[in-house]
């Protein structure tokens, strides 16, 4: 009997499981027309993908597979009727050309989106040709952020790497619960305004596990921004961390090299003054010196191996 038994749970389970994948949809940007060479551009195709995806009355993967793909200035919108997955093997790739992206201020982004995930991959904007530009003192287009989040819930972005953005690599604006983790943030020491991470106005944010090598700040925190938790963030060569008219936010186990002496900066409003942020762990280094920290209209508290030492 117990046998029986057994055997009812397992073809029960079996069942399920079936059923399972056999509701789940999968769309291959290749199917709709997507070239891996890094030369086609794979905009339309990318986007006739999502509206397959967004409008599935069940939980959808894309997958974007091994190779080159170039986007244009893309925006995925929502909302979209169940979840939605993105599986990244491949390397999505902006135009060489800085003037394709015009003055648009993003390259990919994503808007009223809800319950999207991110797993893998990498983003390459391409921003030499428009650092260029800036430092020749030419007239220049504002530039564009890699990877755009507005207005969007419950994002989940794992393991992706993002090169050479022109401006902000990732802006997380007006969300909530969003979780950043084990991701890579990469561009020359020398690059201008290219920001790790922004967040603005958004709530309950967790950034974990991350490297962030940027010509600028790190992690850029903007007003609005509530219940924000950074952990295991390694940080540099850029500004190092630095926050304006936040509150309720801790910086826990951040590593890295500052470009400047001064490695933490508090500056924020008399008015409307910064308070409950809470330093732990924080080992910033600055060339054969040892760096220094600034606080300005900010409460809080400090514990555990602070360098440089708090301002708090």
């Amino acid at each position: 009997m117990a046998n029986t038994i057994k055997t009812l749970l397992l073809i029960i389970s079996s069942i399920y499981f079936f059923i399972q994948l056999s509701s789940a949809a999968t769309y291959n940007v290749i199917t709709y027309g997507a070239k891996p060479d890094g030369k086609t551009d794979s905009t339309r195709p990318f986007l006739k993908a999502w509206t397959s995806a967004c409008t599935s009355s069940t939980p959808s993967t894309i997958n974007v597979p091994k190779g080159r793909f170039l986007l244009n200035p893309t925006t995925f919108r929502g909302p979209c009727k169940n979840k939605i997955t993105f599986r990244l093997n491949g390397t999505l790739v902006a135009p060489l050309d800085y003037r394709a992206l015009g003055s648009s201020g993003y390259w990919i982004l994503f808007i009223k989106v809800n319950d999207v995930s991110f797993f893998g991959g990498n983003i390459d904007a391409k921003g030499a040709s428009y650092w260029a530009c800036r430092d020749s003192g030419k007239d220049c287009p504002p530039g564009a952020r890699s990877l755009t989040f507005n207005w969007a819930n419950n994002i989940y972005l794992s393991g992706l790497t993002s090169l050479n953005s022109r401006q902000s690599h990732i802006t997380i604006n007006s969300c909530n619960n969003v979780l950043v983790k084990n991701v890579k943030i990469m561009a020359p020491d020398q690059s201008p305004n290219t920001d790790g991470i922004h967040v603005q106005s958004s709530t309950d944010v967790t950034i974990t596990g991350t490297t962030i090598q940027t010509g600028d700040d790190c992690i850029s925190i903007g007003d609005g921004t509530k219940n924000l938790f950074m952990t295991h963030i390694k940080c540099g060569p850029g500004h190092g961390s630095a926050g304006v008219k936040i509150s309720d936010v801790t910086y826990k186990n951040i590593g890295g090299t500052s470009a400047t002496l001064e490695a933490i900066t508090f500056d924020c409003s008399s008015t409307k003054p910064c308070d409950d942020i809470r330093l732990e762990d924080i080992k910033l280094t600055y060339k054969n010196k040892a760096p220094t920290s600034t606080c300005n209209n900010v409460g809080g508290s400090s514990m555990g191996i602070l360098m440089p030492q708090s301002c708090l």
